[in-house]
């Protein structure tokens, strides 16, 4: 690592000295106004980026009729969203990798949660109002972004700015849950409030305030009210309730740029026990009760940003965040008879508190085919989780996790075709060794519209609050976290061809084609590392025993004419895992799956209605799962999604509607074959997507004066 280090350095400090070509001009291709800001020194159109951007528009946002961004991703390509009924939360991974790879950002600044920062977050409490544009950027990013961006980056870029004087826009948004749904109870029901104001030319303010009440799915469940002992009492899906505010005020004058943006989150999540049971006492008798939960989550989040020169010269970007998100868990008794709580006992869960300070200054050379970039990245993580040592007794545990980050990036248009841009980071940890990361990017523009991007990378990813110091201790099960983890190392590789072709009969043609490999040491696992000496019973902990290797081939092409839009992609994964216990390991060949995904979009003028459908198809794939003597191969059944929806607007554009269905396909768990072979038995199992087919009206009303 530390010779790849040295390496791109030498690079970065070489390049200054590439010889130009003189300019060539090759008009007649028409060229796109989409501009970028994640991993570019500045905001730039999406052709000039030496990285592969995906671009997510807010009107795409807008015919999905998006509740969170997990109804965004789940149509994308090689992204899959893994949602959670008996959690209420919902994560994503890319390539195959969980959460925990991918890194979230807002505004440039990763988003905090109750077990780390920007990964692993519940992609459910983050919410879509003021959305200009969502970034997605694919392979590793460990140079510009640090530990954890090991699969890739997604940034959530905000409104700060509007054309109007004032912009009013409230909606209301009704929603069914398969076949359930009434007013102010059963399904799903938004609201939303958004007011920004132009105070002048310079000042610029907006505020938001969004309710999210999912009231569970029930399916074959009775309810909170239900109260006979047969275990069906409770939720399939468990109800939340969110409730996001957001603010910003924002300022700008010649080549300075400033705002400040808060965001408050109340979550609630509702568990009704399906266990019913049986009292008495003096006062109420005989009486049936649960012991029920709620878990309670806030999140608190305040970015500061600044951007300008210094000197009427050198570009400056610096934000400083501060975060915490916590989980309480409240247990209470619900009386069913009298339908009323008590003994209720609220204790502090999880928590993570972050001071986050990032900058880069760039912009030293009179010679605009050079630019040179350095930045900083500060992290102070404070975490508390309670864990079970044995003979239930509960611990809490706090902890400090620090990095300080400093990295350097050249960009150099070598020809007027050719952009080279290498980069490194060194990563300072409190808790681990050093850690080192690298990049080199190129970017070559071919005449008649074709675009050929590759990168090489080295990231890392450190182990979470939960590998380090998790514990669950109880009736024979040890499973436990390990403070001697070392961070994870990767390297990857991609390689895209972009061709856009603008024909006379006004028909825009876009095809990617592109190809990547991953490889991940040290990969941290959950494994069998002993048997008790005194129980037999087997213990398990996080190890760094793992390797992970990932091939990826992906199509992507968009079809533009007149009022038409057709999408259609295709990708092909291959992921080979070295998983070994202190009994056996697996082979390491190959499991391959395929995804599709294809959309259509017809815009009537006429009318002024939008029709949109999407389709993805998530392939047929295979994992290694622990066996009795050995690691078997375990087969994840396909799954079909379609949703179609139709956006009309009327009174000059200030009242919008959106009707339309999720799922049309009714999807609402996939089986999985052999997950209790450990057990002795060779039976399978359900893994729950979703919970069936749902039908929605959106409703908004905007007044922009």
């Amino acid at each position: 690592m530390k010779s790849t280090f040295y390496i791109v350095f030498t690079i970065i400090i070489n390049l200054k000295g590439i010889s130009q070509e003189k300019k060539i001009d090759y008009t007649g291709i028409k060229q796109l106004n989409e501009v970028v800001v994640t991993g570019q020194f500045t905001p730039q159109s999406i052709k000039k980026s030496v990285f592969n951007v995906r671009l997510i528009t807010a009107k795409d946002i807008q015919n999905l009729a998006a509740n969170n961004l997990s109804d965004v991703l789940s149509q994308y390509l090689n992204i899959t969203v893994r949602p959670s009924g008996t959690s209420g939360r919902s994560t994503v991974s890319l390539f195959g990798l969980d959460a925990q790879y991918f890194k979230i950002l807002v505004d440039g600044v990763p988003l905090v949660n109750e077990a780390g920062l920007g990964n692993n977050t519940d992609l459910s409490q983050i919410n879509l109002n003021d959305i200009e544009q969502i970034e997605i950027v694919e392979g590793s990013m460990g140079v510009t972004h640090g530990a954890n961006a090991v699969s890739g980056v997604l940034n959530i870029v905000t409104k700060k700015s509007s054309r109007d004087k004032w912009n009013i826009s409230a909606t209301t948004q009704e929603e069914s849950v398969k076949d359930e749904f009434s007013l102010f109870d059963r399904g799903r029901h938004i609201q939303a409030l958004k007011v920004s104001h132009s105070i002048n030319e310079n000042w610029f303010v907006n505020l938001g305030v969004n309710r999210n009440d999912f009231q569970g799915f029930l399916d074959d469940k009775k309810g909170k009210d239900y109260n006979e002992n047969d275990q069906n009492r409770g939720f399939r899906w468990l109800p939340k309730e969110q409730l996001n505010s957001t603010a910003l005020l924002s300022y700008r004058k010649n080549n300075f740029n400033a705002f400040y943006k808060f965001e408050y989150l109340d979550e609630t999540i509702d568990f009704y026990n399906s266990t019913v049971q049986s009292g008495y006492n003096t006062q109420l008798g005989s009486y049936l009760y649960a012991n029920d939960k709620r878990y309670l989550v806030n999140r608190y989040f305040h970015n500061l940003n600044a951007t300008g020169k210094i000197f009427s010269k050198l570009n400056y970007n610096v934000s400083l965040s501060n975060q915490k998100q916590a989980r309480n868990v409240k247990d209470f008794r619900y009386y069913l008879q009298t339908k009323t709580e008590g003994n209720n006992v609220t204790v502090k869960d999880q928590s993570m508190e972050v001071l986050y300070s990032t900058g880069t200054i760039s912009n030293f050379f009179s010679d605009k085919k050079v630019d040179l970039q350095l930045g900083y990245e500060i992290v102070n993580n404070k975490g508390f989780s309670l864990v079970q040592e044995a003979n239930n007794i509960i611990v809490p545990i706090r902890k400090t996790l620090e990095n300080y980050d400093f990295f350097v990036s050249s960009e150099v248009k070598a020809t007027e075709k050719l952009s080279i841009r290498p980069g490194m980071r060194f990563s300072a940890q409190s808790k681990f060794k050093d850690q080192y990361a690298s990049s080199l990017g190129l970017r070559y523009l071919f005449d008649k519209g074709i675009e050929l991007r590759g990168s090489y990378g080295n990231s890392f990813r450190t182990p979470s609050f939960e590998e380090l110091y998790s514990k669950q201790i109880f009736d024979g099960h040890f499973f436990a976290g390990n403070e001697n983890l070392i961070p994870e190392t990767s390297t990857s590789y991609e390689v895209s061809l972009k061709k856009t072709s603008f024909l006379q009969s006004d028909l825009q043609i876009s095809n990617t084609f592109s190809g990547s490999f991953l490889d991940v040491n040290d990969r941290i696992d959950m494994a069998l590392v002993r048997f008790n000496a005194d129980t037999g019973n087997p213990e398990y902990e996080y190890i760094n025993i793992s390797k992970y290797r990932m091939c990826n081939f992906s199509t992507m092409n968009q079809f533009k004419k007149e009022n038409w839009t057709f999408n259609i992609g295709a990708s092909v994964i291959g992921i080979s895992q070295k998983i070994e216990n202190q009994v056996f390991a697996s082979n390491e060949k190959y499991l391959y799956s395929m995804n599709l995904n294809s959309s259509v979009s017809y815009f009537v003028p006429k009318w002024k209605t939008t029709f949109s459908t999407y389709y993805k198809l998530n392939g047929k794939s295979q994992q290694f799962i622990e066996g009795t003597s050995e690691y078997i191969i375990s087969t994840i059944d396909s799954s079909n999604w379609l949703d179609a929806s139709i956006r009309k607007t009327f009174l000059k554009d200030k009242l919008e509607t959106t009707i339309g269905a999720r799922n049309l396909l009714n999807v609402t768990s996939i089986n999985q074959t052999k997950t209790n072979e450990g057990a002795g038995h060779a039976k399978s199992s359900q893994i729950m997507l979703a919970y069936g087919r749902s039908y929605f009206l959106k409703i908004t009303y905007n007044l922009n004066f």
